[in-house]
């Protein structure tokens, strides 16, 4: 059911990240393309990782897209998760836990100790899904962003 992204799987992932952004209101937001994906995923030096969501029939559930964060507290790399989806019609299914499942799996193994991301306030059906898998709320945290016209001036 789950099993670790191929360079062909780049344009469902690319259409799934869109599928996301649209769900989650800021279709206008996703400016990715596919180029991109593939050189973040399997250029020389890959920036993130990926699993694919497969139904028992091989048809794309879902994805999760990943890449390594550093905690100088634990001294240890942990993942930070950039995107979890399941494809509406199939969400129920099992998949979702099964991509966190192996996520959590990688950790255990490599010796990481955290699984970390976000979800948006209002997402209520995750935020009861994750808090179903023993996931906590970070809420002493504010995340802060800089993009844009921002990023620029502060970088030149």
């Amino acid at each position: 059911m789950i099993r670790t992204a191929t360079p062909d799987d780049v344009p469902v992932i690319h259409e799934m990240v869109r599928e996301l952004a649209e769900y989650e209101k800021a279709l206008h937001e996703a400016n990715a393309t596919e180029g991109q994906l593939r050189e973040a995923l399997f250029g020389e030096r890959p920036a993130a990782f990926a699993h694919i969501a497969e139904t028992d029939a091989g048809e794309v559930a879902g994805f999760a897209l990943w890449f390594l964060n550093f905690s100088t507290w634990r001294g240890v790399h942990g993942i930070y998760l950039e995107d979890l989806y399941v494809r509406p019609q199939l969400r129920g299914g099992g998949h979702g836990k099964a991509l966190l499942t192996e996520l959590a799996r990688i950790c255990v193994e490599r010796g990481y100790e955290r699984l970390e991301w976000s979800v948006l306030n209002w997402n209520e059906p995750s935020i009861r899904f994750y808090e179903s898998l023993g996931a906590k709320p970070q809420d002493e945290w504010t995340v802060y962003r800089l993009t844009d016209g921002a990023l620029a001036t502060l970088g030149s």
